[in-house]
């Protein structure tokens, strides 16, 4: 207890939390943290073991971005009950930047896989994959719907859900199976909307987990139908029962300046 009563220099209490003494220095000015004493025969400020609680405390509310003057008024008020408030506070600002920057690498993540799928990816194969369950927002629409109705849907849909960019979520369209079935390659009755971490809640779309057939289209939209009847060749040769909703989706908009080079990716369910 006695080596913890021993006052410290400036310079290594600074060492010793990993910051510059001149830090100190402006702490004392603002009247933050004073020196535990001043040295009588040089006028250097001394700090002793018992101030290095207080001064962590400070420096982890820097670290959360908490304003001088919040934690000045902290320090005139100290308590555990205005701390705790005080933490309350950083810990929900804290998880929502922790949420963004989830949803970030999420999105990265899935610019980074579409990439992998243009660089190996052959156009004229179908495949088979696995998919997790996904919960979507979808946006109803009809084929006399216009592009900017489509656009203000989106944007309406999506303000609900508080995104601070479009990069946070990624979109498509949706085509019933049913409809394919019937050589209705035209009938798109829905936008999907998938955003990061979106929980399970009423009214959300949910995209089945399972068996999936996955084929790719590039270009001219007018031979999309052609490429549908391909799939469900495809999927009557190999005796495969398709269900409920052809998901559309461009991968590799990012990276191309002409439409025609524009690849759609579809995937749809296989009925277990």
């Amino acid at each position: 207890m006695e080596e913890k009563n021993k006052l410290l220099t400036i310079g290594q209490f600074a060492s010793l939390h990993g910051i510059n003494k001149k830090t100190l220095m402006w702490y004392d000015e603002i009247g933050l943290l004073k020196p535990a004493a001043i040295n009588p025969e040089n006028g250097y400020r001394c700090y002793n073991y018992h101030q290095s609680p207080i001064l962590e405390t400070i420096l982890l509310l820097r670290e959360l971005d908490v304003s001088i003057a919040e934690i000045q008024e902290f320090m005139k008020n100290r308590s555990a009950e205005s701390l705790k408030r005080l933490l309350d506070e950083k810990i929900a600002n804290l998880d929502l930047q922790i949420m963004h920057l989830q949803a970030v690498r999420k999105t990265l993540c899935s610019h980074h896989q579409n990439m992998v799928t243009l660089l190996t990816m052959d156009l004229s194969e179908i495949s088979i994959i696995e998919k997790e369950e996904r919960c979507l927002v979808t946006v109803d629409i009809d084929q006399n719907i216009t592009f900017e109705k489509e656009v203000e849907l989106i944007t309406a849909e999506t303000a609900k859900y508080q995104l601070g960019r479009l990069h946070d979520a990624s979109y498509g369209s949706m085509i019933p199976v049913s409809s394919l079935l019937n050589g209705d390659f035209d009938n798109y009755t829905g936008l999907f909307i998938e955003i990061p971490f979106l929980r399970h809640k009423k009214g959300l779309h949910i995209q089945p987990r399972g068996k999936y057939l996955r084929a790719f289209h590039k270009g001219d939209w007018d031979r999309m139908p052609l490429r549908y009847q391909e799939i469900l060749d495809y999927a009557r040769r190999n005796r495969l029962t398709l269900s409920g909703f052809s998901y559309e989706k461009g991968i590799n908009e990012i990276v191309i300046d002409r439409i025609e080079d524009y690849i759609v990716q579809i995937e749809i369910p296989i009925q277990e």
